[in-house]
């Protein structure tokens, strides 16, 4: 199963987190089928492919809950009526 997460990278005490489609099974800091976008947790700068997300969420991935609330907090889940279960 395909899960869109957060990868953790930066400094220590200054994370900052990518969007990423992964394998289920694959390790948090693993190699990644697709980056998404970009969270900044200190500054609360969040950048997001809309397009690529919108398709990976058609094709069955299934986002975690801390990226769940960060799609619909920029409005990508709603924007084209798109509902995930």
């Amino acid at each position: 199963m395909i899960k869109i997460r957060l990868k953790r990278f930066g400094k220590k005490r200054e994370a900052s987190y990518r969007l990423v489609a992964m394998q289920s099974t694959t390790r948090r800091d693993g190699c990644p089928l697709e980056e998404l976008g970009f969270y900044n947790p200190r500054t609360d700068e969040v950048r997001l492919d809309a397009d690529a997300i919108l398709r990976r969420l058609q094709q069955g991935a299934q986002p975690t809950e801390t990226v769940r609330r960060l799609l619909e907090k920029a409005n990508i889940i709603e924007q084209k009526g798109f509902k995930v279960s």
